[in-house]
């Protein structure tokens, strides 16, 4: 979602990712930027990123238009089929949807609004599997058609709201023609929603700061919300990213503790940035009822989507931030990873890593190591190298204990000396390479800079990031970093830092705010975008960029969203035969009453979030 604020204080000392990349790269080194030698990469994991493996055109289609129609499109030999909207049932007895007649029971039981990140669990059955989803929004004015009549039915939209939000759990199975369809019958089908029953562990479990007037244990939050990316674990389960959560919060402007403003403003929650009007129908969110609630927001929660009965975990160890992705991969020794972006101007990319090692043979045990580990945020230098510094209570956060530092992570990542990002979004791991790829999507607040590889003032169209680990190992505490794509515009003359793989060719694809972002099994990113429309004057879109070979860094448009839309959530399933895909707010928020989009153009006639299935007509995989 493309709602961002900026929490950090610029002014703050520390150079900034802009100012590092400007100091590294001079104007006339902007060509070979991307493919700059990595220090502390091994020359094996060096050759997997960019050896012959990929040296000729991976792609078996061809390149899709730009486009500003309020379509959904796809290359010839290629089809896209709807497969959930907001509002469809999911659970058994939900009722059919019909906008004029919504209500927070019918909500809670179907498939939830702002859908955003998929994790896609193949089941033992072929051709079915559990389709995760999140729910990351909702705007009133996109949900309803007329506003509220009196107090008590705008509680009850209230509600409503509350029940969009969460995760969606879905069993998928093939029908005629291969069609996916859901199985309503499944007991695997699920809603997890903003009213939902949780729990906390890891450090912060029983914190003051995560005391309430409801939850004097500090252990059970009630419900998630704004979850945006995620990721998926090595043992079946899923991890949805609680992101903007500082929109929920009302009242601070009544606050008089200097200590607790200051601590929610380093949250993004100051006076004007609440969105939603809650704290009138609930005193959660009223802050001067219940100034830790929003210290109950801001995790990384973990579904189990194979257990219906299981109660959802917000992990403390993991931090507390506007989170954007999780992904998670293993160490040479068998600790698990995690990676992580703050999805804000200039703030920060961090990584976890267990104390304890994945054991194949035991899931339950796995399921502990996301409760003890080390929690790292990265600081990058000038000459391509950086450190993971670790977030612990000493040095600088000295006197800190471990909770604080989980609930106020932010605040501790600024006294270690991160370096500042913009705003770190989707994050993945190449199965072939180890390399880290991070979608740094936008900062149109970024200083002018001085005309080197990427110091664009408002810098409005992103790049993306490559990171190769000390020795090739992903628990390493060094790497090397150099930028894969430096977005925008190619034709654009205007604008001479534009750079793919460490070219520049006029004729090239232009892509602009880089978001989510998948990795298939040959080391093709496929990168889905947030704000095209605003910055090249085009819908959103997909693209699928190489990662080594003759075209590294290169994109070709794979797919189009109708108008106003944000495409999230690539997923890439079924042995790469299948790419599922979150539309998000079709119509940019242009509301019902006069839409700007009707996609999917199904008979509400209304827009509608929606989760859409791409697959080759010849049943090939994609690419």
């Amino acid at each position: 979602m493309n709602t961002t604020h900026d929490q950090r204080d610029p002014a703050r000392p520390g150079p900034t990712f802009t100012e590092l990349v400007a100091r590294r790269y001079r104007r006339r080194d902007v060509m070979a930027a991307a493919l700059l030698a990595l220090p502390f990469a091994t020359r094996r994991a060096s050759a997997r990123s960019l050896g012959p493996a990929l040296d000729v055109d991976p792609f078996r289609f061809d390149e899709v238009p730009a486009s500003t129609a309020d379509t959904f499109a796809v290359p010839k030999g290629h089809r896209a089929q709807v497969v959930l909207r907001w509002g469809d049932p999911i659970v058994p007895g939900a009722p059919a949807f019909d906008h004029r007649r919504q209500s927070a029971a019918a909500q809670r039981g179907q498939f939830g609004f702002g859908c955003d990140f998929n994790a896609y669990f193949p089941l033992a059955d072929e051709g079915e599997g559990l389709l995760c989803t999140n729910h990351e929004y909702v705007t009133e004015r996109d949900l309803f058609v007329e506003p509220a009549r009196d107090a008590a039915e705008a509680t009850e939209r209230f509600h409503i709201e509350l029940e969009a939000h969460g995760h969606t759990i879905a069993h998928l199975e093939r029908g005629p023609g291969g069609v996916l369809r859901l199985r309503a019958d499944s007991r695997y089908n699920r809603r997890i929603t903003g009213s939902t029953p949780l729990r906390f562990d890891g450090p912060a479990v029983g914190s003051p700061l995560l005391v309430t007037n409801a939850d004097q244990s500090g252990g059970r939050p009630l419900g998630t919300l704004a979850n945006c990316g995620g990721g998926r674990t090595p043992w079946g389960t899923v991890l949805t990213c609680e992101e903007n959560y500082d929109e929920y919060f009302g009242r601070v402007e009544e606050l008089e503790d200097p200590d607790l403003v200051a601590r929610l403003a380093r949250a993004g929650i100051t006076p004007g940035k609440e969105a939603y009007g809650w704290y009138a129908h609930d005193p959660r969110f009223d802050l001067t009822v219940e100034p830790n609630e929003p210290n109950r927001f801001g995790w990384v929660v973990e579904i189990d989507p194979f257990d219906p009965e299981s109660v959802p975990v917000k992990h403390t160890a993991l931090g507390r931030f506007e989170h954007e992705a999780a992904a998670c991969a293993l160490a040479d020794d068998g600790r698990l990873v995690v990676y992580m972006g703050d999805d804000d101007r200039f703030e920060y990319l961090y990584k976890y890593v267990s104390d304890g090692t994945h054991d194949p043979t035991d899931r339950a045990a796995n399921q502990t190591l996301l409760q003890r580990g080390t929690l790292y945020v990265a600081r990058l230098s000038v000459d391509g190298t950086g450190e993971w510094v670790p977030l612990v209570p000493k040095g600088p956060l000295e006197g800190w204990t471990q909770a604080d530092i989980c609930v106020h992570t932010r605040a501790a990542a600024d006294l270690v000396g991160a370096t500042p990002m913009d705003r770190p979004e989707g994050v993945e791991v190449s199965p072939l390479s180890h390399a880290v790829y991070v979608c740094l999507t936008n900062n149109q607040k970024r200083a002018a800079g001085d005309g080197a590889a990427n110091p664009r003032a408002q810098n409005r169209h992103g790049q993306v990031l490559e990171l190769l680990e000390g020795g090739g190992d992903l628990g390493a505490t060094r790497f090397g970093w150099s930028l894969l794509m430096v977005c925008g515009d190619p034709a654009d003359e205007s604008d001479p830092h534009v750079s793919y793989g460490g070219a520049r060719d006029p004729e090239g694809t232009a892509v602009s705010c880089p978001d989510n972002v998948a990795i298939d099994e040959h080391g093709n990113l496929w990168i889905a975008t947030d704000g095209q429309p605003k910055t090249l004057g085009v819908n959103d879109a997909v693209y699928a960029v190489p990662t080594g070979g003759a075209r590294r860094g290169r994109p070709t448009r794979f797919a189009t969203g109708p108008i106003g839309c944000e495409l999230t959530g690539p997923c890439l399933a079924e042995e790469g035969h299948t790419l599922f895909l979150s539309v998000q707010h079709p119509g940019g928020g242009g509301g019902l009453v006069e839409p700007t989009s009707t996609w999917p153009h199904d008979d509400s006639g209304i827009p509608r979030p929606s989760v859409v299935a791409i697959t080759r007509v010849d049943g090939r995989p994609l690419g």
